[in-house]
C-alpha cells in the first residue's frame, strides 16, 4: 500500500474533492433541472397540439376544478366586458416591433368576472408611442379563447399611468384584480391563477398572441450532456490515478537497472591516490551520475517523498 500514500498528498485530495463535487452537482442538479425543462416543454407542446382539435368547452366547468393540466385548454364564456377596465401591457412585440398587450375584464352570466387578453396592438411609428386602443363591445357576447396561466409580477416594476391608459408589465390575474378594484375570478391552471386569451376574429380581439413554437429545444441533448460529464470526471480521475502509478512503476524499474557505486577497497594494493594519479583524465570518461528514485519524486513535487 506504501506505492499509494501519494493519494494523500493535498494536490490529489483537493483534486479529488473537486471531482467528487462536480460529479454530484452533475447527477443531483443539472442533469435534473435540463430533463425537468424538457419534460415540461415536452407536456406543454402535447397540450397544445391536443387542443388544436378538442372541442372548447364552458369556461365556468373549469372554475371549480383542480387546475391540473388546463393551460392552453380551448374555452367559450359567454357575457359582457365591463367598462372602463383597459389596461396596456408594455414591452410586448408583434412581427418584431414594438407592441402592447391589452387586456380587460369580462362578467360571465353568473357573475363572475375573468380577465380577458385580447391581443397585441403595434406601436403607429414602430416606436414606444401608444395606439389608439378601442374598447370592447358592449352588450352580451360570445368569446372564444384558450386558458392560459397567469405571469406573476415584476417586483420593481408595478403599474404604472402613462398617457391616459392605466399600464401593466405582465398578464397577472391577482396584479390585475387589484389596478381595477374588481374581484377577478383565477381559472384553476396548474397552482396559478389563469386567464383568458382570445382567439382570433373573436369580438374585440386585436392580434392574437402566436402560440409557443412546438419544439421541445435542446433539454434533453443538454440533461444527457451532464450525465455523461458526471460519469467521465471520475473516469478522468482514475486515470490520472493509473498513470501517476505507471510511471513511478517506470521510474523505480530505471533505478533498478542503473549501475551502483563500487565499495573501495582497504585491503593490499595501490592507495586509491596513486589509482587517481595514473589514471589519464582525459582519456576516461566520467563515472556515470546516479540519480534515485526519490530525487525525482522530490523534483516531480518539490519535497521528500512519502
Amino acid at each position: 500500500m506504501r506505492r499509494f500514500t501519494f493519494l494523500l498528498r493535498p494536490g490529489w485530495v483537493i483534486l479529488a474533492l473537486v471531482v467528487a463535487a462536480f460529479a454530484y452537482l452533475c447527477f443531483s442538479v443539472l442533469a435534473p433541472w435540463q430533463l425537468g425543462k424538457n419534460t415540461t416543454t415536452s407536456a406543454r407542446n402535447q397540450r397544445i397540439e391536443d387542443s388544436v382539435t378538442a372541442a372548447p368547452v364552458d369556461v365556468t366547468t373549469m372554475l371549480s376544478g383542480s387546475g391540473k393540466n388546463t393551460e392552453w385548454r380551448r374555452v367559450t364564456a359567454d357575457g359582457t366586458y365591463v367598462p372602463g377596465t383597459t389596461v396596456l401591457v408594455r414591452l410586448r412585440h408583434l412581427n418584431d416591433q414594438p407592441a402592447y398587450g391589452v387586456l380587460n375584464a369580462f362578467r360571465l352570466t353568473d357573475g363572475r368576472t375573468l380577465l380577458v387578453d385580447r391581443g397585441l396592438v403595434s406601436s403607429p411609428d414602430g416606436g414606444t408611442r401608444l395606439p389608439q386602443i378601442a374598447e370592447p363591445p358592449a352588450g352580451a357576447q360570445h368569446l372564444e379563447a384558450r386558458v392560459r396561466a397567469s405571469e406573476g409580477v415584476i417586483a420593481n416594476k408595478p403599474p404604472m399611468t402613462e398617457s391616459g391608459y392605466r399600464q401593466v408589465y405582465t398578464n397577472d390575474t391577482e396584479q390585475m384584480s387589484t389596478l381595477l378594484g374588481i374581484p377577478l375570478t383565477p381559472i384553476p391552471t396548474d397552482g396559478r391563477g389563469g386567464y383568458l386569451q382570445l382567439a382570433e376574429n373573436q369580438p374585440g380581439a386585436f392580434t392574437p398572441t402566436p402560440l409557443p413554437q412546438l419544439d421541445s429545444g435542446p433539454y434533453l441533448s443538454y440533461g444527457l450532456q451532464w450525465l455523461a460529464f458526471g460519469i467521465m470526471a471520475p473516469l478522468g480521475l482514475g486515470y490520472f490515478v493509473f498513470a501517476e502509478i505507471r510511471a513511478r512503476r517506470r521510474e523505480r524499474a530505471e533505478t533498478a537497472e542503473q549501475p551502483q557505486p563500487q565499495p573501495v577497497s582497504t585491503g593490499p594494493g595501490p592507495s586509491p591516490a596513486t589509482v587517481a594519479e595514473s589514471v589519464d583524465t582525459e582519456s576516461e570518461p566520467a563515472a556515470p551520475k546516479v540519480v534515485t528514485n526519490e530525487a525525482r519524486l522530490a523534483d516531480r513535487y518539490g519535497g521528500t517523498r512519502r
